[in-house]
């Protein structure tokens, strides 16, 4: 079927583009919305840590909290507290302000360091306030304390800290997205020495953000759509798109040849070939992060639902706009085998996969041992692999919520750590109550318990200081054994430590579910493209082992701040929970485009030679040697945009962006370029072994 398109696309190619052109306005016109529409994260439906969470909003309903930290003086100097305390009373008057401690009006003593170099002041909001109403209440707060005689004044909690993450991932994915795309139009003309090679893949990339945009637009009146989706639809949007738009524009040259060959014959047989490759890429990415909605995770579905559209919209807009656009730029479009700047390029053979190919075919068993070798070494940090919650430090270095949050940490231990919220099905008085805090008490994870007043609805509730941070490790330690505890009363668990330790066992039941689909799919669609069962295996457990050394890079790099400095400082001695699954889901789905790439052209060889161990070393070779350039240009442009995003501040974008530049650097190096031809040579004509079956000719992938 998708030759036939080939010959309709270039009779109607000014339709396609005209068409294109409308929903690209259209995109650019209403898709902006979707930013205004979109809708924050909340916690995991029918998790214990939120039905307790939205049992204490329901009866003991508390406003937005707002933490600042006053520093450079000593805040207990006779001069420095009554100026302080003067602003402090002023503060309470501010429309909005329901409730403050302070060393000063309240002492609140454990609100000054030990070493009396800062203060804090802890600020309670009217709960009634709607968002913009609080953000410009703690404004107002921020900009009243800093009248105080302090140097320096920083403001965090919550409310501040996601208004400053959702500045600075505008901000970073700007500029992210700005320094990309001139980097990657620069690169595609520098290596193609033709203005429209880079025009074509660069252009079409846009058209398909604007497309998902558009999509995403019209979802978010159905359906609440995430803030990250937005972000996910445009780094996959211009990677995507650049990989398959530069694999048809390939593809298409060397059909047209010299322009020997009549246009719609050369764009039949590039949707026939190179087509075909697309579709199967963009159902194998599409189903891998699809696959992130099984894991029930409120984020994660964000994050699916913009990978899934995304990437719809770049496997429409490179099966209809970029056969368009090559037609349309036909005449300026480079000739075959010509390199940079448009001089004779050197050939095939001399490129860097056809060159690492020949090393592995002609000593395979050292080649597979040392490449895995490698990768299992990369991997082996994951043994190591410590799982955390965001919060402000994922912020850029020095940013004030950032700041709040170590100041607090290192300096007031009475407030650092948020407590767990333990309620109990028994009214205020019970014996039991006693017996249980008791019990409590002598776990070993737990600092303090305190009994509180009973709870409206007859239900009593305690608040448990953990050992250690708030979502530390002791921490969720003790949440799980106050929940293990076998007693006479009913007992639900929440705060922050509970809500990661809820998510950790969520996904952990999940995982193997959303893994299992994926894999399965993508074998399924290998199958259906190479036709052998050993090639599809084979492929999966290459995969796997590549992207568990990407992850075991990014725990070096993010856990153990290997790098740091070059990284700005970001390590936070552990990963976000989701980071290792939102990765491995991701960098699966794009690594297969090499691999598919690579695989469809070595199946055509194949299918041409014949059936011998030679005709298998051959073909490997040949059909390398034929889309290896593609295949490394394609993993530098989309280095290029990942880099982009490495280049952000905030630590969840940099740990995507090193992960996924990481992931492809690996992919077409190590395991495309050394273990795909050394374990394709050792296998031989099994490669292509299909069960029941006899090696028949069929027609070219």
């Amino acid at each position: 079927m998708l030759e036939r398109t080939g010959p309709w696309l270039h009779r109607h190619h000014r339709a396609v583009l005209a068409l294109w052109a409308v929903l690209v306005v259209a995109g650019a016109v209403l898709g902006g919305s979707v930013f205004d529409r979109a809708a924050d994260v909340g916690p995991r439906p029918g998790a214990e840590s939120t039905v307790v969470g939205e049992r204490l909003d329901r009866l003991e309903t508390e406003g937005e909290q707002v933490l600042v930290v006053l520093s450079g003086t000593d805040p207990l100097d006779p001069a420095t507290s009554e100026k302080t305390a003067e602003v402090v009373f002023a503060l309470r008057e501010v429309k909005g302000v329901v409730d403050l401690r302070d060393p000063w009006t309240t002492n609140a003593y454990d609100l000054v360091a030990e070493d009396r170099t800062s203060a804090a002041v802890e600020v309670e909001l009217d709960p009634a306030l709607s968002d913009e109403q609080a953000l410009a209440t703690a404004d107002d707060v921020v900009d009243l304390l800093r009248r105080a005689p302090f140097p320096h004044v920083a403001a965090g909690g919550d409310l501040l800290a996601e208004r400053t993450f959702t500045d600075q991932a505008v901000s970073d994915a700007a500029i992210g997205e700005g320094v990309a795309l001139v980097v990657l139009l620069a690169l595609l003309v520098l290596a193609r020495g033709n203005l429209a090679a880079g025009l074509v893949p660069v252009g079409a990339a846009l058209a398909s953000v604007a497309l998902a945009l558009l999509a995403l637009s019209g979802l978010a009146g159905v359906t609440p759509v995430s803030d990250f989706a937005v972000n996910v639809v445009t780094v996959l949007g211009l990677a995507l798109c650049v990989d398959y738009c530069l694999l048809l524009l390939h593809r298409y040259v060397e059909e047209r040849g010299a322009g020997t060959v009549p246009a719609p014959d050369a764009l039949a047989r590039t949707m026939a070939t190179a087509g075909r490759t697309v579709v199967v890429s963009g159902l194998t990415v599409g189903a891998s992060i699809g696959a992130l909605l099984l894991l029930g995770d409120p984020l994660l579905d964000g994050l699916a639902v913009g990978g899934v559209v995304a990437v719809l919209a770049v496997t429409v807009t490179a099966l209809t706009l970029g056969p368009a656009l090559l037609v349309a730029c036909d005449r300026w479009l480079p000739e075959p085998d010509r390199g940079v700047l448009g001089r004779p390029s050197r050939p095939r053979e001399e490129a860097l996969l056809p060159r690492f190919a020949r090393l592995a075919q002609a000593r395979p068993w050292p080649v597979l041992l040392a490449s895995c070798g490698v990768l299992v070494l990369l991997a082996t940090p994951l043994l190591g692999l410590r799982l955390g919650a965001s919060d402000a430090r994922s912020l850029p270095p020095g940013s004030e919520a950032r700041e709040v949050i170590e100041v607090i940490e290192s300096d007031y231990p009475d407030i650092a750590t948020a407590p767990i919220d333990v309620l109990a099905d028994a009214p205020s008085g019970d014996p039991a109550l006693e017996r249980m805090a008791a019990r409590m008490a002598e776990l070993p994870d737990v600092k303090d318990v305190v009994l509180l007043s009973g709870l409206p609805d007859g239900w009593s509730r305690w608040i448990v200081t953990p050992v250690g941070p708030t979502s530390g490790e002791a921490a969720q330690r003790a949440v799980t054994d106050i929940r293990a505890l076998d007693d006479e009363l009913t007992v639900q668990v929440g705060g922050p430590a509970a809500e990661l330790v809820d998510s950790r066992e969520a996904l952990g039941a999940r995982v193997p579910l959303a893994i299992g689909v994926v894999v399965l799919v993508a074998g399924l669609l290998l199958l259906r493209l190479t036709g052998s069962v050993v090639v599809a295996l084979k492929t999966l457990v290459l995969n796997v082992l590549s992207l568990a050394a990407m992850l075991g890079v990014v725990v070096l790099v993010f856990q153990h701040g290997w790098g740091g400095p070059l990284l700005g400082g970001t390590a936070t001695g552990s990963l976000d929970l989701t980071t290792p699954l939102l990765l491995f889901m991701f960098a699966f789905g794009l690594s297969m485009d090499y691999h598919l790439f690579l695989v469809a052209r070595i199946k055509e060889e194949w299918d041409r030679l014949g059936g011998t161990r030679e005709d298998n070393t051959r073909a490997v070779l040949a059909g390398i040697t034929a889309s290896g350039p593609v295949v490394t240009l394609a993993a530098l442009a989309v280095s290029i945009v990942f880099i982009g995003f490495a280049a952000g501040k905030l630590v969840n974008v940099k740990e995507v962006g090193v992960g996924m530049t990481v992931a492809i650097v690996l992919d077409v190096t190590i395991v495309r370029g050394l273990l795909l031809p050394a374990a394709m040579t050792l296998l031989g004509e099994r490669n292509w072994w299909r069960p029941g079956l006899r090696r028949r000719p069929t027609s070219p992938a």
